[in-house]
């Protein structure tokens, strides 16, 4: 099968959240599974400047913006078995952020007239042309709408990965940017609260649309959940599914890990485990005991992760005993409030401002728990990850959460592989956190959930064959 990822940011190239890693590790059990994988993106400045790839030059074509016509110049690179397209445009990608400019609409604009374009100019024909969020989401709209006849018989899926993003336009830019007619608009097929929505039109125009965990789904069809498209999303039916994101369980593996000073796995990690605490906290100067228990976090620091009910939980933690050490860079509010509390109880606070790759993977070996009590969570990587290392996670039942995370409730030690909470809240937080510190003290019960968090499958295979039966769903195999 031919397989075309599109999207705005892929890894290893570019990365500004958890779309990056998805395109990059499906893409690569897509290939490892042995079908034929492109991935195309823009060619930012960022990637330039890296300079870690030799890119082969492939050539230069037309593209109709509207009534501009603007050059596409076009390379190629191979990274683990995926041919990678970037199409280059100084104007448009020549700058130092891949977001955040008050022309991203016209940006990616021409990223998707283009990304259509490209096909025909490498060659190219797809059976699949799989996007992600609303940069590329009239893609398939172009397409249908028969302005590209050389991949009209390619079938589409769409990746919500962030539904808060819609791709907002005035009704003008349809035909300004895209040639479309305004009838689209006028019939309601890309119409969103009085503007065009390119994540709207993604989802009415594309075979089959997925996101990224099944619990994530089910909010999605909610009003609240699915932020005004939750009546579009209903009317796709089955051909509307949650499929769980994996981890890279060979960059994320204690048994190998170059970056922990002591390696482990399920067989054998009580000792190991304990080695790698007491490295975590006596490299932020901290107070070393292995009986206390240490909490770890490792996020953008944002109100949605629900660092919130973390800063009232600390003086808890602290007067039991416990510590607790965070990595992360976000809302200037939470960065100062976990630095006033590294200065309050320098002992047992460790706060690290930015991101450290060197700590992060010391944090998921060396601490007990990881705390992740967001509001929502369309997947979450972080809390796979941690169990990946035996570090418990702590976590609300939202989305992928939910999904990933099998509470202990006192009575399924067998199969349980971390806490949760339901109520967002300082109650709903304080019920887990005082659970988790009581479990620690069985250590027969809890060494059997560290033991099933280490042995519990994260891995891209299983989201892989999902992805794939989606696939040949859509062309009718």
């Amino acid at each position: 099968m031919k397989i075309a990822m599109v999207a705005s940011e892929i890894n290893p190239l570019c990365k500004s959240g958890g779309l990056a890693d998805v395109v990059y590790a499906l893409s690569k059990e897509l290939v490892v599974s042995g079908e034929e994988v492109i991935c195309v993106l823009p060619f930012y400045k960022s990637i330039k400047d890296a300079a870690t790839l030799k890119f082969a030059r492939v050539g230069t074509f037309t593209v109709n913006v509207g009534w501009r016509r603007v050059d596409a110049n076009v390379y190629k690179t191979y990274i683990d078995g995926i041919l990678y397209y970037l199409i280059d445009n100084e104007t448009y990608f020549g700058r130092d952020s891949l977001y955040g400019y008050f022309d991203d609409g016209e940006r990616f604009a021409f990223f998707t007239m283009a990304a259509a374009g490209l096909f025909e100019f490498v060659g190219f024909k797809p059976d699949v042309i799989h996007i992600h969020d609303w940069q590329p989401g009239m893609l398939p709209v172009v397409v249908r709408e028969g302005l590209f006849p050389y991949v009209a018989d390619s079938k589409f899926v769409l990746t919500i990965h962030n539904e808060a993003f819609q791709g907002m336009l005035d009704r003008y830019f349809l035909n300004d940017f895209y040639c479309l007619s305004d009838y689209l608009y006028d019939c309601g097929a890309v119409r969103f609260y009085d503007q065009v929505s390119t994540l709207k039109a993604a989802i009415v125009y594309c075979d089959k649309v997925t996101t990224v965990s099944p619990s994530h789904a089910k909010e999605l069809l909610t009003e609240v959940g699915g932020k005004g498209l939750h009546e579009v999303l209903a009317q796709k039916g089955e051909d509307f599914v949650g499929i769980v994101n994996g981890i890279d369980q060979g960059e994320w593996d204690p048994s190998s890990d170059p970056f922990i000073v002591k390696n482990y796995g399920p067989n054998a990690f009580k000792t190991a485990k304990k080695d790698c605490k007491t490295h975590l906290l006596s490299s932020f100067g901290m107070d070393v005991s292995e009986s206390k228990p240490v909490y770890g976090i490792v996020s953008r620091l944002t109100s949605q992760k629900g660092l919130g009910l973390v800063l009232s939980s600390v003086e808890g933690i602290v007067k039991r005993g416990g510590a607790l050490v965070v990595l992360g860079s976000g809302e200037y509010d939470l960065e100062q409030a976990f630095e006033s509390l590294h200065r309050q109880y320098p002992k047992q606070v460790g706060y690290y401002r930015g991101y450290s790759f060197q700590l992060a993977h010391d944090i998921y070996a060396g601490a007990d728990f990881f705390l992740m009590p967001s509001l929502f969570e369309p997947c979450g990587i972080g809390q796979m990850i941690a169990e990946r290392y035996g570090t418990l996670p702590i976590v609300r039942e939202t989305g992928g959460l939910k999904d990933t995370v099998v509470a202990y409730r006192g009575n399924n030690a067998s199969e349980a592989t971390g806490f949760s909470f339901a109520d967002f809240d300082l109650g709903g937080i304080s019920y887990a956190i005082e659970l988790a510190e009581k479990t620690m003290k069985d250590k027969k019960t809890f060494g059997a959930l560290v033991k099933n968090a280490l042995r519990a499958d994260h891995s891209w295979a299983k989201p892989c064959r999902e992805y794939l039966n989606l696939y040949l769903a859509a062309i009718g195999r």
